[in-house]
């Protein structure tokens, strides 16, 4: 652990914080004013470089993020209209993710850092998710609350509390919500990215067409699974005679079912995490978080539940470095810095490191 805390080296009243975000398939960098105004923000996605693979191929991630990193980051410091000298702090996705993707911009970072002399952090990013909602979500969103991550690569829940340090409520137990899109998306023929793909077929479809099952539906506490459900279209496939058998509103049907299972299992297993919760508000996070048929469905719980609802802008849903800029804030903030010897998977487990800043008028040593 390189991190450490000093109540020394404290930062301006609304610091200029740049992240970089290179977890996966996305290099990306962000320029943030006090943790929560936006002044630039820059992705480089990689959909071509992975598109005839039918998922990210992690050799060709780094190896993209290699040649994307400088271009970005220089992009994000130009349309913020400043000099690397005009930054107050540095934060970088530290994982967890694809290890070559997050040693590019880790070691970016930490030379970026060290040549402008800039206190430097390393952020979770699933903590990074949590913080987009904060920033920039449907409504004001301060802990305690709860959190749902839903991505290509997490699916969990998580309770928020008033420190803002998250507590693993359930997980997956094999893939990810986002992942199994992804191959779903496959056994259908649809290109990647797949959850929009999937979500662009469903429109034509009937999502009561095809009886999947609900993953976990019997089963109590919060966790998560998704291979069953990514086996039952493949058994469904091979029964109506392979793909080349479908015409289009089979298959149609066949796409709207399976977004159908997985935004009802997402939506089922938040209900019972809220039921068992004081707070009345759960935070939606990630990219499947963009999907309209969960977030639909997630309102009309909270409706029925009474419970908010709250999802970033689709533009914070998927992988990006304002969410990283604003969590590393909020450690910069606490006093919270890392040193050039930081590695990646530095930030797992989530809780390792307290990231808001303390309440106006604390005092004392910091956690």
């Amino acid at each position: 652990m390189t991190a450490h805390t000093s109540l020394m080296d404290t930062l301006p009243a609304a610091p200029l914080v740049l992240g970089i975000e290179s977890s996966c398939d996305e290099m990306a960098a962000a320029v943030l004013r006090g943790g929560r105004e936006i002044v630039s923000s820059r992705i480089h996605g990689q959909e071509t470089v992975h598109a005839p693979y039918g998922g990210v191929v992690p050799e060709l991630a780094s190896r993209d993020h290699v040649r994307a990193v400088s271009h970005v980051v220089e992009a994000a410091l130009h349309e913020a209209g400043l000099t690397p000298s005009e930054l107050d702090g540095l934060a970088v996705t530290a994982g967890p993710g694809l290890v070559g993707s997050l040693l590019v911009g880790l070691s970016f970072a930490k030379a970026f850092a060290y040549a402008n002399r800039l206190p430097f952090v390393g952020v979770h990013h699933l903590v990074g998710h949590l913080v987009a909602a904060e920033v920039a979500g449907e409504a004001d969103l301060e802990p305690p609350y709860v959190g749902l991550v839903v991505s290509g690569g997490h699916t969990a829940l998580y309770r928020v509390g008033e420190t803002g340090t998250p507590v693993l409520l359930g997980q997956t137990l094999d893939d990810a919500a986002g992942e199994a899109f992804d191959k779903v998306a496959k056994l259908l023929g649809l290109p990647y990215p797949g959850g929009p793909a999937i979500s662009k077929l469903a429109l034509q479809g009937d999502p009561r067409a095809v009886d999947l099952p609900r993953p976990m539906s019997r089963r109590a506490g919060l966790d998560f699974s998704y291979s069953g459900l990514k086996t039952a279209v493949s058994v469904e496939l091979a029964r109506r005679g392979g793909l080349e058998s479908l015409d289009e509103s089979e298959r149609a049907d066949l796409a709207a079912s399976f977004e159908a299972a997985v935004a009802e299992s997402l939506v089922a297993r938040s209900v019972r995490a809220m039921r068992g919760e004081s707070t009345r508000r759960i935070a939606i996070v990630g990219g499947v978080a963009a999907n309209s048929r969960l977030r639909s469905e997630m309102r009309a719980a909270g409706e029925r539940e009474g419970f908010a609802a709250i999802f970033p802008p689709m533009a914070l849903c998927t992988d990006n470095a304002v969410m990283i800029a604003a969590a590393g804030t909020r450690l910069l903030e606490r006093g919270v810095r890392d040193d050039l010897s930081l590695e990646a998977f530095s930030r797992v487990p989530i809780g390792d490191v307290p990231w808001r800043a303390p309440a106006p008028g604390a005092s004392g040593p910091l956690e």
